[in-house]
């Protein structure tokens, strides 16, 4: 069975004012269409050094909703976003739903795309969930740490790599103050403001999640933050799992020990050194290891979403790939899978 088809049109000023400054990030305006009706929608270009590539992403606005558009170019399976996404639920954490879909723009085949839900107002909606804020760690400034990463010099503010996306200068302020009192607090004293501010079960789970699935860029930056209002703790989304499973961000394969069990980031390291949320954290992976991180539980997910590009992505001439490394992708996958398997107990040994 073929994917959905839509067909975005864009005037030609309004591309012209796309292609004048890839990075801008104003909207112009479209129409989208299924094939049975048109409908009016927002449109620009998104993410990072992809904004170069012939292929682009892209973010659109339609009846108060906002989707993520992605090109998928650097990963040969277009399945490592899908699939991460997936393996978050499977462990209790919320992270947004996905679908590939075939994009036409003014007419011409731009090939499957991954459309993405955006964690925004209506995210947090649909799951019954009350955020007070939300923010974007936009890059890799937002690693809990009050130095840049890039100079060693301290921040001019540590809301340095984050986005308010929902909240007030209350909301934001707050998080300053808990990135401020996490390097500088100390034993009792941090790990009571941990837990009283942390939903350490989230982010452990989360934590697992990154680590399991390789996402070496994960951790400083491609993940938003929400503070739940019931119980006033924050928890973690994952974003931008596409160099994931065997491949880095830019396709290039890697070994399936290159990101540490423990992970990174200021606040990771704080948490891990608590030896009762060390313990937690080493229950939560021997359980995943046990029961979702298997070949059995993730394989038959690999093989419904790689067969379902199938016939389309033989019609796509907009791959970067070779089809032949498409067609051998979910074998990759699963080698990661038993390969990482073995490091993560090996690393839990010494946990």
């Amino acid at each position: 069975m073929s994917l959905p088809k839509f067909h975005i049109t864009i005037g030609t000023e309004e591309k012209q004012q796309l292609s004048r400054n890839i990075w801008s990030r104003e909207f112009v305006k479209a129409s989208l269409s299924d094939g049975r009706s048109a409908i009016p929608i927002q449109i620009r270009y998104r993410g990072g050094h992809t904004r170069e590539y012939a292929k682009k992403s892209y973010e659109i606005r339609l009846q108060g909703k906002t989707y993520h558009l992605n090109a998928e170019y650097d990963d040969p399976s277009l399945i490592r976003n899908a699939l991460s996404f997936r393996y978050f639920q499977m462990i209790g954490v919320p992270s947004p739903h996905t679908r590939h879909i075939v994009i036409w723009i003014n007419g011409r085949n731009e090939g499957i795309y991954l459309l993405i839900e955006a964690v925004k107002r209506s995210f947090f909606r649909r799951r019954g969930i009350i955020a007070r804020s939300l923010m974007y760690a936009s890059n890799d400034r937002a690693g809990f740490s009050p130095t840049d990463p890039e100079t060693g010099k301290p921040k001019r503010s540590l809301f340095e790599g984050y986005n308010l996306i929902k909240g007030s200068a209350e909301d934001r302020t707050r998080l300053e103050l808990f990135i401020r009192s996490l390097n500088t607090f100390k034993g009792e004293r941090l790990q009571r403001l941990l837990t009283k501010q942390m939903d350490v079960n989230n982010y452990l789970r989360w934590l697992a999640g990154a680590v399991m699935t390789g996402n070496y860029d994960g951790f400083e930056h491609n993940y938003a933050i929400y503070e739940h209002k019931a119980t006033r703790r924050y928890r973690m989304i994952p974003w931008d799992y596409e160099g994931t499973w065997g491949r880095n961000c830019y396709g290039k394969r890697v070994d399936s020990d290159l990101v540490r069990i423990t992970g990174y980031n200021t606040l990771t390291r704080k948490l891990l050194s608590y030896p009762a949320i060390r313990k937690q954290y080493k229950t939560v992976l021997s359980n995943l290891l046990e029961t979702s991180f298997t070949t059995d539980a993730i394989m038959p997910i690999v093989h419904r979403l790689h067969s379902r590009l199938i016939p389309d992505i033989y019609e796509d001439r907009s791959r970067k790939w070779p089809i032949s490394v498409f067609e051998s992708e979910p074998g990759i996958i699963k080698k990661y899978i038993e390969d990482r398997r073995k490091d993560m107990k090996e690393g839990i040994r010494s946990l």
